[in-house]
């Protein structure tokens, strides 16, 4: 199948972090020139990694699933200053009945790409049937990793994807994962959910994904899967593909996948195709780590570096050098835990944060707003 015009033809890189005796976690995004042709990271550390032993009670008619969902994937062409690759995406009807795709913020917004917002980049939508089309970043949101394009010009031909409810999902459940996995257009691969609610922690160039309640499924997810769809046997979308799995020192889909859930991510595309950016809930203070050596005399793990003035943290009386215990009955261990935590928030609710000042211990009560 044809690739857009513009990206010249170039071997993937590659970038791999010592993962020890965890897997490799990479982002199954752009492939192509671009450094970030397969942003590789290392697996926050889960609990409960594990392999189901059983299959799935019943299989999906992959092929009836692939002609339903196929037309509504696109494979996203970027061409920027680092060079150019390829990942995918999937046509959304949002509640306004306006069609755009949803995708990765790694794919639109690679390293070397120029710019935090994707800005110095040119996008190529290529659809299933070998339609092709300009495309426009309408938001993206690097911390929880999804973005949301637009065809310059819409297309009938390639229907908004029906939505199933991810929070249905059972270990066992027959899934279908649909991409340009290294180009490869309109490829579809099939496995079942190994696990849910998984969370993922990525490290990339733009500090890190939070990848929060994920679909950890078999179905090979490889470099440029990322943004496309995970589907149910009745080709209606419940997870964005984002990330896939190897053990250190390997490349390739290891049956460790993993798709951001469609109830993570609905509320959050809303957002980014409305005003452009994810507000993100903050408690109003930042943490720095304490070395391990230390943390017995520091008191714990990480210490409060700063307080934002008139925040939720400052009204509430945390105060610069206080050592961070926990957030809502959740330890902190260092900066990416507080972000975790952060997320799964609410503005306005009472969240009991615990500190220690002085080697004392104090629950103090913070309200969190929209950044």
């Amino acid at each position: 199948m044809s690739t857009p015009s513009e990206q010249p033809t170039r071997e993937p890189v590659h970038r791999w972090w010592n993962a020890g005796p965890l897997p490799t976690l990479l982002l199954a995004g752009l492939v192509g020139g671009l450094i970030g042709g397969a942003i590789v990271g290392l697996v926050g550390r889960w609990t409960g990694w594990w392999t189901p032993p059983e299959t799935a009670s019943a299989a999906c008619a992959v092929d009836r699933v692939a002609a339903d969902a196929l037309p509504s994937v696109v494979t996203i062409g970027v061409l920027g200053p680092g060079g150019s690759g390829s990942g995918s995406g999937v046509v959304y009807r949002l509640p306004s009945d306006e069609a755009v795709i949803i995708t990765n913020a790694h794919v639109v917004a690679p390293p070397g790409s120029g710019s935090a917002d994707g800005g110095a980049t040119t996008i190529r939508l290529e659809y299933a049937d070998g339609h092709s089309d300009a495309g426009r970043i309408l938001g993206m949101d690097q911390v929880t990793d999804l973005a949301v394009v637009t065809a310059a010009t819409p297309y009938p031909a390639a229907p908004p994807i029906a939505v199933g409810d991810s929070g249905s999902l059972r270990v066992g459940n027959p899934v279908v994962a649909l991409g340009a996995p290294l180009g490869l257009t309109s490829t579809v691969t099939s496995g079942i959910v190994s696990a849910t609610g998984r969370y993922v922690r990525v490290p990339t160039e733009a500090g890190a994904a939070h990848l929060l309640g994920a679909i950890q499924t078999d179905a090979a997810i490889n470099p440029g899967n990322s943004g496309g769809a995970l589907v149910n046997c009745s080709a209606q979308l419940v997870g964005i593909n984002t990330a896939g799995a190897a053990p250190a020192g390997e490349t390739g889909s290891s049956g460790l996948g993993f798709a951001i859930p469609m109830g993570v991510a609905e509320p959050l595309v809303a957002q980014l195709a409305e005003n452009g950016r994810v507000a993100h809930t903050t408690l109003g203070l930042q943490v720095i780590a304490v070395p391990p050596a230390m943390q017995a005399s520091a008191g714990g793990p990480v210490i409060v570096q700063a307080v934002t003035s008139g925040g939720p943290a400052d009204k509430a009386g945390v105060k610069r050098g206080d050592v961070l215990i926990d957030v809502a009955g959740q330890q902190v261990r260092n900066s990416d835990d507080l972000v975790r935590v952060e997320l799964g928030l609410t503005a306005g609710e009472k969240v009991p944060v615990t500190v220690s000042r002085n080697g004392r211990e104090q629950t103090l009560t913070l309200e969190p707003v929209a950044s």
